[in-house]
């Protein structure tokens, strides 16, 4: 066999990692819109993307979501959900006195982090909090606050933020970081503010924690890794930059169509994951794309399995006879 042959040689092994794709909150927040328009009918309007991934967003789409940024595109009497990732103050209360019906598909776990600032603001701090400019959760948290929450996006920045006072300061966290990222300015905020009050638990979800250790695991196994997730999507955009720094090729795809045979030449053992907001189904669609390339094997690492779940909104519990609601089995939350 020639050096020409072996290096064109495509992907033999799959090896998934484990746990990978929907998490609890962006499964709660998908059921909420599903359970809205099973409930109420087309059209439901959500304020921004309900989770990061075209897929998702282009599907409930076609079942009558209609997604929106500014509040002035709903109309009166609507039925409006907040997304996943959190809205700010100002945006909640002109919702409310605009009079629509209004579900909060917020993360539990985003919600954590806006009643912590909401507290420890009562009793007079300040807060640092560590995260993406822009993204919309970093607004909805800073959002709690007319003033008060200073932005650090890395260690650099912590140098050039001047809190009005130091005794009585927080540190909050964007949920869907890089951990040791993270951990980093962590570390610089302490030292500069050696008294700064940690959060009670880490503010970086269960979910982004547990797909980045499984990247840990997986990436020096492993010849390329594939990670299944839509460009604006945080935490997907986190693993293939953590397996990239581990020194493993990586790419981030959409679908199984941005894959390119290329990557694959003289690449034996492909590592496949997917962020907290991509569905099984692109998963499914992305192992058949490798499959066609010449994969002949599937593995699933161990890893740990996920049973958390959070409550439904009350007002989406029960259908409108008071029975237990009954959706369509979605696609979207099928699992491999």
């Amino acid at each position: 066999m020639t050096l020409t042959t072996l290096l064109k040689k495509g992907p033999e092994e799959i090896l998934l990692a484990e746990p990978r794709g929907f998490c609890a909150g962006v499964d709660r927040a998908i059921e909420i819109v599903e359970r809205a328009l099973t409930k109420f009918g087309a059209p439901i309007y959500v304020r921004h993307e309900i989770v990061h991934n075209t897929y998702v967003v282009n599907d409930l789409k076609q079942k009558g979501a209609i997604f929106i940024e500014d509040l002035d595109a709903v109309p009166p009497g609507a039925t409006l959900v907040f997304s996943a990732h959190g809205v700010s103050k100002a945006i909640e209360l002109d919702a409310q006195r605009r009079g629509f019906q209004i579900f909060d598909a917020t993360c539990p776990l985003v919600t954590k982090v806006h009643v912590e600032v909401a507290k420890l603001h009562k009793e007079g701090f300040e807060f640092i909090m560590i995260g993406h400019k822009g993204h919309p959760e970093v607004e909805g948290t800073m959002g709690q606050l007319d003033s008060g929450i200073h932005l650090v996006e890395d260690v650099a920045d912590v140098a050039l933020i001047s809190p009005l006072q130091t005794e009585r300061l927080a540190l909050v966290t964007q949920t869907t970081l890089s951990v040791d990222d993270a951990a980093e300015i962590s570390a610089a905020v302490r030292a500069r503010f050696p008294s700064v009050r940690a959060p009670k638990l880490q503010d970086i979800c269960y979910a982004t924690q547990n797909r980045q250790d499984a990247v840990k695991v997986l990436s020096p196994q492993v010849d390329i890794l594939i990670v299944v997730g839509s460009p604006t999507s945080s935490n997907s955009n986190r693993l293939r930059e953590l397996a990239a720094k581990l020194g493993t090729l990586a790419f981030m795809v959409d679908n199984a169509s941005e894959l390119q045979e290329s990557w694959f030449e003289g690449r034996s053992r492909v590592g496949l994951t997917a962020g907290a907001s991509a569905p099984d189904i692109l998963v499914k669609q992305v192992i058949d794309r490798i499959k066609a390339l010449g994969a002949v094997s599937i593995r699933k690492m161990d890893g740990i399995e996920e049973t958390i779940k959070f409550p439904l909104p009350k007002g989406l519990r029960l259908d409108a006879q008071g029975q237990p609601m009954e959706i369509n089995s979605s696609k979207l939350h099928q699992q491999s």
